[in-house]
This record gives C-alpha cells, structure tokens and sequence, in this order.
C-alpha cells in the first residue's frame, strides 16, 4: 500500500512469477496486480457508473433501530457504528455526540468536542438494550470515535479514538482499548493506549502468521498499516503505507482480507472523488504492498465494510452510487477479488457506514441514516444464492 513507482520489493518477487507482459496486460487480478477488474458480469455496463443502482435486485431482510437521534430533532450525531456476537449477546457500539448542521436537507458533522461512545445489547440482533455510555464524557475539547470490538484472549474489548476537536487529524489523536469488566451491570474500565497517532478504521483481524493486522490513520492522514496485538494489546508494528498526498488518489478508511491463497488484499475509498474503489497486494503478510490501482468497482466516496462467510464466499456492503450515498448495497465474490453479484438493501435517503457480520445463517449489517441513527438489518445466507442466480440468469434490471 505504500505510495511508489514501481512494486515494493517483497510483493515484487509474487509478480515476477508472471510470464513477460502478461503481467501488465492480463485483466484477471489473480494474475497482474495492475488489473482494474473487481465487479464483472453480464449485467454490469462497460461504465460500471452507469448501472442502476436504485434497481438492483432487492435483498429480503429484517431491519431494527437501536438509536434514532434524527426524530428527536436538535442536532446531534450517531455515527460510525460496529457489531459484534460475545458471550451470547450481539453488542453495538457508536460514535454519540453534538453535531452542527450543515445547512438545510444537510447532514450534521461528527467530528465536534463532547463526542462519547455509546453502546447497546441484544439477544437477537432485532430487540435491543436501552444505551449505556461506554467510554465516559472526554476531556474538555476532545471527544471519542467508535473504533470496533476486539475479541482478544476470551475477553471483549471496544477500540476508540481520542482526538482534539474538530476533526480527526492533527496532534491529540490517540487510540485506546476499554474492556468489558462486569456483565451485570454491564460496565466498562479503560484499558490503556493502544497506539499513538492512530485512528483505525475496522478492529484487528488475524492473518496467516498468527498475528492482529489492522490500518491506522495518523494525524497528517497517511494511512499505516499496524501488525502484533499478540503480546499484548498494546504492542504493535506500524508500517507506512499509503501517503495522503499521493498524487493518484486520496486513501481513506481501507478494508482488507486474506485471499483463498494467502495473500491480503486492501480497498480504499478514494477522497479525491475518483467514484471508484482503489486496490492493494500483500504477500508477506501485510509488511509490503503493491500500489493502490484504481478498480472498477464505483463508490460514493464512503466507507464500507466486508467479511468472508463460513461457505467461503466474499460479501461487500458500499455505497456503489458515484454520487450519493444511498442506496446502501451488498456484493459478492467468489474469489475475494471480482465480485459478480450485487443486491440492493436500503436506500431512499442518505445512509451510510456499514459494519457487517456473520451469525449462524445470517448476516447481521449495521448502518446509519443521516448520521443520526443506528440501524440494523438482518439477512439470511441462504438469501444470497438467490441473487446469485438472478443475476447470472437476468442480468441487471
């Protein structure tokens, strides 16, 4: 992920691999990391901007509302929401704090002093809790950024960012863990620092070493990537990767996996409005990266979210629409890389943020509408062979 001319050293050994020019010229991913495809089928249009968005295939769900500041009125944000299944509950967690308009019919900012994190519980993922303050009221001038939960050793952590109001950038910027102390009643202690610098985007996952890969932010927005969490929660690597003065593009809030064959492969969204997703290689495990490469996939210039489902298969849930940020959708791969299906699940109004997981046969993805409330959907597996088969059959009506 490392902004450069060229491949960095470890990745470029993987891409030698490739015979002579088909390295360069070969549209299949799996083969040249410089291919641009990530969305084909039938139904997708040479100009993936052009497709339909507000009538793709429906995909069935159910839908909850853990919070809902919007109908209250006033201005005040819930934003940046996360899931996680621990201890026989589903757990929420999201970023709650004053906002300023921006104007009529305009959403409010999210990035004001005062801001806490909150959080809620279910048994189900649809009937949730009254909402209790996690991280406490910050320091005057500061506020706190939802960062996700970390199941760590058999014990439940949520990540959040300090940061010195307004914005997310500049000195102050800190990221923290808080754990679940006591059950009943629900309580929270704070941990420690788990990095300076740093506002990650998605909490650690695992990678084929054994070790936490998760992305940082700084506060001059350069994106790193942060490896170990395995001594301690607080101890990690950070590798820089991509600069936000890249002259390409303008990485922001990266989300990554590991492929069928080992390799990690990172998206980013793109702030300098390029409406397409950007894309990244690891063959050593996160160290090095090739450079970002402009996909096909479309993006509104938003964040999203993605997990591979226990029958192997990829989803992605984006806002795709170049210029708005509804509807919200979800996609899927078969291969991690090229995604061949794509369903509609909410829209209708500007939504935004999603967080996704898996739970016993169904999906479970959490969003926000006008950064205001925190919603839920609940989606059956089983559901998405069905647009599979409709696409690969109809195309894109």
């Amino acid at each position: 992920m490392r902004a450069s001319s060229g491949l960095l050293p470890a990745f470029a050994l993987w891409a030698l691999t490739v015979t002579g020019e088909a390295a360069e010229t070969d549209a299949r991913p799996n083969k040249a990391p410089s291919s641009s495809v990530m969305l084909a089928g039938a139904w997708v249009p040479a100009n993936s901007h052009d497709i339909d968005f507000d009538h793709l295939p429906r995909i069935p769900s159910q839908h909850a509302v853990v919070s809902d500041v919007l109908s209250a009125g006033g201005h005040r944000v819930n934003q940046h929401n996360y899931l996680v299944h621990f201890a026989g509950k589903f757990w929420a967690m999201w970023s709650d704090g004053p906002g300023e308009s921006r104007g009529p019919g305009k959403v409010p900012g999210h990035d004001r002093a005062d801001q806490h994190v909150s959080f809620a519980t279910s048994d189900d993922g649809l009937s949730w809790s009254a909402i209790g303050n996690m991280t406490g009221r910050p320091d005057v001038g500061y506020g706190w950024i939802a960062r996700g939960f970390w199941i760590r050793e058999g014990k439940l952590l949520a990540l959040a960012s300090r940061y010195e109001a307004p914005g997310y950038s500049g000195p102050g910027l800190s990221l923290h863990a808080f754990e679940l102390a006591a059950a009943d009643p629900i309580t929270w202690r704070h941990l420690g620092l788990v990095f300076d610098d740093a506002l990650n985007n998605f909490p650690p996952a695992r990678i084929p070493s054994g070790e936490w890969l998760m992305s940082r932010r700084d506060g001059k927005q350069d994106v790193h990537v942060m490896i170990g969490g395995v001594k301690g929660f607080d101890r990690w690597e950070s590798f820089p990767a991509v600069s936000y003065a890249n002259a390409d593009f303008k990485a922001e809030e990266p989300t990554w996996w590991v492929l069928p064959d080992g390799r990690l492969v990172s998206m980013y969204r793109d702030n300098r409005g390029s409406g397409f997703l950007y894309r990244a290689f690891s063959t050593d495990n996160g160290r090095t990266w090739s450079s970002p490469v402009r996909t096909n996939f479309p993006d509104a210039k938003s964040k999203f979210s993605a997990t591979q489902l226990k029958d192997r298969r990829f989803v992605l849930v984006s806002n795709p629409h170049p210029k708005r940020r509804d509807p919200l959708t979800l996609a899927i791969s078969r291969d991690g890389l090229v995604f061949t299906a794509m369903g509609y699940l909410v829209g209708g109004r500007h939504i935004d943020y999603p967080d996704v997981m898996e739970h016993e046969g169904s999906l479970y993805v959490a969003f926000a509408t006008a950064k205001q409330t925190v919603e839920v959907l609940r989606i059956r597996v089983t559901d998405l062979d069905e647009l599979e088969k409709k696409q690969n059959a109809k195309g894109n009506r």
